[in-house]
């Protein structure tokens, strides 16, 4: 029984004193990443009190530093190897755009005005002999700068160069990079080799003060006097550097460091931290100078372009060749088409007024064969008319050698003489007017007219001409487009075989008819008569060139009729009439119809 509670007593001493160490024990590592822009040995100097500061103000955690230059720094946090980034305003900007940081607290120091108000550049030269005095004397000297990226060590110089018109990376005469540690740059000045050299701003008194060169030997160019700033400057200031926590350091963790720092009181060398400054004027220097977040904006310039996306623009080039070329060559053949288009297009419209003549001229000769044809009796109808006016003449005569001439003969004689002349001459005119040669035109004309003057026409030059009987049953309104002395042409063809036809039949059987009406909007004329008719082969051969059954015809009347007719649109045929006795030649036209009924066609 006593043993359990000496034993119980020893645990629990033992518990208590474990859980007394367990604060230590347990103790989480929190790295911070300082840029060590005076080398390693400086960088434990500067910040091995913030490091013992925050162990003590949050014991739970064991904070660790690791100096870093630039690229060291990138990679240990693109690795991941890093809670806590302590570096210049410059790199800050660079690395939160390439890596989330994010700034919890800005450094104020005794070299600064205020935490937004701190960080800048000093241009120095040998006080002893250089002769050069203001930032706008460089162009065309030798510079010393840290490196590219470097803020303070270049960039707001560069700036504040460019300013001035003077542009580091071509107006100088040479741009030397010297790297880390700073003292380099002091060096390259002192030695010679270089006749300026940028330094961050109280680099020089810092180095002073440590011993490690004397002021009185280097002077700064167009040095400002910032009140409150214990150095000289020869460019404007930007915000102090700060302290950022990664993507993966823990918020609480990122909330009690941040606490604590902007509770630290001012160190012996006057470091504290304050509130977050604000960065915007670096993020414009950036932008400026088309470097670290903004160094994609030189690619924009047609250099950068060029030298970025060349194989690019060389294939676009060889495309935009291949394509000028292609266009070229395609205007090229389209001229060259074109010209055989216009050239095969003129040849067509010449051939086509050849055969128009042609067909003109065989229009003609086909009115002048028809003519010939008929003529046969001319001389006896013609005779006639002239026969009665001489009979006339001489009974005038001869009344008046008789002395028995009265008004009222002379008035019947002449009134005789007048009519049988006027005879004669319609009947030459309408010779004239149907064998006259001419171009087509093609107007709104009525059927009826036409077929009445081709069987005046035939009547005055057949002696003993068959009747020809018109009927006439097309609507009002209803007109055909047509060239007039065409379809008389067509007309008297077919009425002058219709004729041939009858010839030797009976009286009775030699009359023709000629029928005009109106089809499916089409104007519609048959030509009938009651000859012997055709066989059924030779109908089929009608209008085909040179076929006739004539022994002194051509064969052409037909087809010319044919062609005239489909020319207007129209068709012609031939066929046997019911009762077998006889044919009828049928054309169509179409036909050309008015708004208004009251409205009648105009004749030929």
């Amino acid at each position: 029984m006593r043993f359990f509670p000496s034993c119980w007593r020893r645990s629990a001493a033992s518990l208590i004193a474990v859980a007394c160490l367990v604060p230590s024990a347990f103790a989480r590592d929190v790295s911070i990443g300082v840029f060590a822009y005076q080398g390693e040995y400086a960088a434990v100097s500067d910040w091995s009190p913030l490091i013992s500061y925050l162990n003590h103000s949050l014991p739970e955690h064991r904070f660790q530093m690791h100096s870093y230059d630039a690229a060291g720094m990138r990679k240990a946090i693109g690795d991941g190897q890093i809670d806590l980034v302590i570096t210049n305003p410059g790199y800050y900007v660079t690395m939160e755009a390439e890596f989330g940081l994010s700034r919890i607290a800005t450094l104020e120091s005794m070299q600064s005005v205020r935490a937004g108000h701190a960080s800048g550049s000093a241009i120095i030269v040998r006080a002893r002999d250089s002769p050069l005095r203001e930032l706008t004397e460089l162009d065309g000297k030798r510079v010393a700068a840290v490196a590219p990226e470097a803020f303070g060590g270049y960039l707001v110089a560069a700036r504040e160069l460019l300013r001035f018109g003077i542009d580091m990376e071509s107006d100088l005469q040479e741009l030397r990079f010297v790297g880390l540690p700073m003292m380099n740059v002091v060096q390259a000045v002192r030695s010679g080799t270089v006749d300026a050299g940028i330094v961050r701003s109280c680099f020089l008194e810092q180095m002073e003060a440590r011993g490690q060169l004397r002021m009185a030997d280097f002077r700064v160019l167009s040095p400002r006097r910032e009140s409150g700033l214990p150095c000289a400057v020869s460019t404007a200031l930007y915000p102090d550097w700060p302290a950022a926590v990664t993507r993966q350091t823990d918020p609480v963790l990122a909330k009690a460091v941040a606490q604590a720092l902007l509770a630290m009181p001012a160190s012996a060398s006057g470091m504290s931290w304050s509130v977050p400054a604000d960065y915007q004027p670096v993020h414009e220097l950036y932008r400026e100078l088309r470097a670290g977040p903004y160094a994609y904006l030189r690619e924009i310039t047609p250099g950068g372009l060029a030298r970025r996306f060349w194989p690019w623009l060389l294939g676009l080039t060889a495309l935009v060749a291949a394509w000028i070329v292609h266009t070229v060559r395609a205007e090229q053949l389209v001229h060259r088409r074109t010209a055989e288009l216009r050239e095969s297009l003129r040849a067509r419209q010449a051939a086509e007024a050849r055969m128009r003549d042609s067909q003109e001229q065989m229009e003609h000769l086909s009115r002048l064969s028809v003519l010939g044809e008929l003529s046969g009796n001319l001389a006896h109808e013609i005779n006639q008319p002239l026969t009665t006016i001489g009979n006339y003449a001489r009974s005038v005569l001869r009344r008046q050698s008789d002395s028995k001439l009265t008004p009222e003969a002379i008035t019947e004689a002449c009134s005789e003489i007048v009519s049988e002349a006027e005879r004669a001459g319609g009947i030459v005119q309408r010779i004239r007017h149907f064998a006259k040669k001419r171009s087509a035109v093609r107007e709104p004309l009525a059927l009826t007219p036409l077929a009445h003057e081709a069987k005046r026409l035939v009547s005055g030059m057949l002696a003993n001409a068959p009747d020809i009987v018109i009927e006439s049953r097309t609507p009002g309104g209803c007109c055909a487009l047509a060239d007039g002395p065409q379809i008389q042409q067509v007309l008297l063809n077919l009425i002058k075989n219709a004729i041939d036809a009858g010839r030797g039949l009976p009286a009775e059987r030699q009359t023709i008819r000629v029928e005009i009406g109106a089809a499916d909007k089409r104007t519609l004329v048959q030509v009938i008569d009651q000859g012997a008719g055709l066989p059924e082969e030779q109908r089929e051969q009608l209008f085909q060139p040179f076929f006739t059954t004539k022994p002194d015809g051509l064969g052409l009347g037909l087809s010319i009729c044919k062609t005239i007719i489909e020319s207007h649109g129209g068709r012609l045929w031939a066929e046997a009439n019911p009762d077998g006795c006889g044919m009828r030649f049928i054309f169509t036209l179409p036909c050309h119809e008015y708004s208004t009924a009251s409205v009648s066609c105009p004749r030929c």
